[in-house]
């Protein structure tokens, strides 16, 4: 009769969790993209938003470099996934993140109820989990996907793992003193559900590496609540997973070591994503490591103060450089004074060990110490360490209550009124997620100095024609910052497009001394003066583009294309352009037939006509083998002209079709 009861009441949990989340989270179906980490994840990437392909999945799976850093194959496939069913409707994308999270939710409190036996505890804290404000980040951002997605494979991992540890106590307990052919057998379960583990522990790690701290946890989780450290006397069988010698805490480490494989592999990868290990090891961003010391010890107790008095949340902290002697002098002595106490009454109460461990634990990777970004801290990054507070303050509090025995109605109304308070605070921050505008804006009036905040609301203001506020907001975040490199950048495209190029070109110069890779936005910006008529403009641009960038195949062959075929004869210059024609060719193992022919025309405007013949012959080849019907005319039509400039040939002027740029949304060759 109790243990139906017991399963009623799991029950009846799990359905409130379920449909308490999704109704608090469920107003996010009304909010769009944002353009901040969106677009790279979802809207303006080309493998994600053509939904599952081929070229998608290959991708997804042998990227190790690029605009996300990370290498999480999983996460891509889901937004694949997501693009291939519902196209880009931002409802979707979001209502998936509610469903996940609610999901982890229920995970998170069959987990702790397993462990721990307690209904109601467990399911306060997985309630606080759900409901919290600080988890809105991660639940409304699309592009937190890899977050929700990971942490269903850590609950997972740890439903696996509670199943095996178990299964494994109970075998061990029936025979104390001798291995049975029974117990052996009894044991086969443990170690199907130990495999399990591993398998979703590489699945999270698969959606985001962040779970290399997962291993560590679960040697939290054998001292406490499962109780392994002292329970561990035999080995099942001498063919199971750990040597039947080994006994304590030296046992549990050697049963962990494939999951410390999985992660150290994971890790290596993560680095190689990267593509900068000396930079992170040297003082990622340009922050030295002992400020990123400074900034982990204060940024734990600012996640701690964001959890007990979740206010002025914010999509992004900036990193303040320098913090205050007494700040960081403060946060340490508090922590070091928290971590005695719970050393202090680990026998007592183990649950503060377990909860406080796994809260430092779980964020050493997104503390700061290796510096993966320009925050001083984020509210997605405390998504699972919160877990280790929920659970110190929830059993904290329990074990109080019964110690002073505080009257039975006490307990669950202040539960009650702490999970109502979640509910509002975080009603009122998914307000903030409506759109990019709302939200950057939000950032800057509740933070001070931050420049990433006014750049991407700067971006988002010129998305919707407010150019002017857009200059603003991008030259407010070069005062505060004057290395801010994408304010730099943007801000030129903005000027350039507004006709001031004297004054765009100072701020792209300095762009591209930055970040190398806005060379590229040069070249196309020089496209966009060339096809409006500021040609010498154009030419500059180009020239500019690549000096900081030299081998760019694109900006070479439309430059090349602009000295060879101009109409004003005073910008051709048939030398230049051979060159860099040829360059754009040798980038491109001469196999794209429009740079080909820009070759060609480059040939022919230095006289040299034998050699455009022979290699307009070539263009016409590879345009024909591509199926470019269109272009293969034309390069046709050049090549009677080129021919005609041969020795002992008539004189034809080219059709003037074959003398314009072509390509979509770009200058290019024939």
């Amino acid at each position: 009769m109790a243990i139906s009861r017991n399963k009623s009441r799991v029950a009846v949990a799990c359905l409130l969790l379920g449909a308490v989340t999704i109704s608090v989270y469920l107003p996010v179906v009304h909010n769009d993209f944002i353009n901040y980490d969106d677009p790279a994840y979802v809207t303006e990437n080309p493998y994600i938003n053509h939904g599952l392909t081929w070229d998608g999945l290959t991708w997804a799976f042998t990227r190790l470099h690029g605009e996300a850093t990370y290498w999480h194959p999983l996460t891509w496939v889901s937004h694949m996934l997501d693009c291939e069913l519902f196209g880009l409707k931002a409802a979707a994308h979001h209502l998936e993140n509610v469903f996940l999270h609610a999901a982890n939710a229920i995970l998170l409190f069959l987990v702790l109820r397993a462990m721990t036996g307690a209904i109601w505890r467990s399911a306060v804290v997985a309630a606080l989990f759900a409901w919290h404000p600080l988890q809105v980040d991660t639940v409304a951002w699309v592009a937190e996907r890899k977050n929700v997605l990971s942490t269903l494979f850590w609950m997972l991992t740890l439903w696996a793992y509670v199943r095996y540890a178990q299964n494994l106590s109970r075998a061990e307990s029936r025979e104390p003193r001798a291995i049975s052919r029974k117990t052996a057998l009894d044991a086969r379960p443990s170690t199907l559900d130990y495999g399990l583990a591993l398998f979703f522990f590489a699945l999270g790690l698969m959606c985001k590496p962040i779970l290399v701290t997962l291993p560590f946890a679960l040697l939290l989780l054998d001292y406490w609540p499962l109780r392994r450290v002292s329970s561990f006397k035999l080995q099942v069988s001498s063919s199971s997973i750990l040597n039947p010698q080994r006994s304590g805490l030296s046992r549990l480490i050697l049963e962990k070591l494939p999951f410390f494989a999985l992660s150290a592999a994971s890790g290596a990868i993560t680095i190689i994503a990267h593509q900068r290990l000396g930079s992170i090891m040297e003082g990622a961003y340009g922050i030295p490591l002992d400020l990123r010391i400074k900034n982990a010890v204060v940024s734990y107790i600012r996640y701690i103060g964001s959890t007990l008095w979740p206010t002025d949340l914010a999509v992004c902290y900036p990193h303040p450089g320098v913090w205050p002697g007494l700040d960081v002098i403060v946060s340490l002595v508090t922590l070091m004074t928290v971590t005695g106490i719970v050393i202090w009454q680990t026998r007592r109460r183990p649950y503060l060990l377990v909860g406080w461990f796994w809260f430092m634990g779980t964020l050493v990777p997104t503390i700061g110490l290796i510096q993966a970004g320009v925050q001083a801290m984020a509210d997605r990054f405390a998504y699972v360490p919160v877990i280790g507070l929920f659970i110190l303050i929830v059993w904290g509090i329990g074990d109080f209550a019964a110690q002073v025995r505080l009257p039975k109605p006490v307990m669950p109304l202040a539960a009650g009124a702490a999970l109502l308070g979640c509910i509002a605070c975080t009603s009122l921050q998914l307000r903030y997620w409506k759109d990019s505008v709302t939200l950057f804006t939000h950032a800057i009036d509740v933070t001070e100095n931050n420049f990433t905040a006014h750049t991407v609301l700067g971006l988002a203001l010129s998305a919707k024609g407010k150019t002017n506020e857009a200059i603003a907001q991008f030259s407010e975040a070069i005062r505060i910052n004057p290395l801010c490199a994408d304010a730099l950048n943007n801000l030129g495209v903005l000027l350039t497009r507004l006709g001031k190029t004297d004054e765009a070109r100072p701020c792209l110069e300095k762009a591209t001394r930055l970040k190398p890779q806005f060379a590229e936005v040069v070249g196309k910006l020089a496209v966009e003066l060339a096809s409006k008529g500021h040609i010498e403009e154009a030419i500059t641009y180009y020239r500019d583009a690549l000096r900081w960038k030299p081998d760019q195949a694109d900006t070479c062959n439309n430059l090349a294309w602009l000295l060879a075929t101009n109409p004003d004869a005073k910008f051709r210059d048939g030398a230049e352009a051979v060159r860099l024609a040829a360059r754009a060719c040798e980038l491109t193992h001469y196999k794209t037939p429009i740079l080909v022919g820009t070759l060609a025309a480059a040939y022919a405007e230095a006289g040299r006509f034998d050699e455009a013949v022979a290699t307009g012959r070539k263009a016409r080849a590879l345009a024909l083998a591509g199926g470019q019907e269109a272009l293969a005319q034309k390069n046709a039509r050049l090549l009677k002209f080129y021919r005609a400039k041969q020795p002992y040939h008539e004189a034809v002027e080219p059709n003037a079709e074959g003398t314009e740029a072509s390509g979509a949304g770009k200058q290019a060759g024939p």
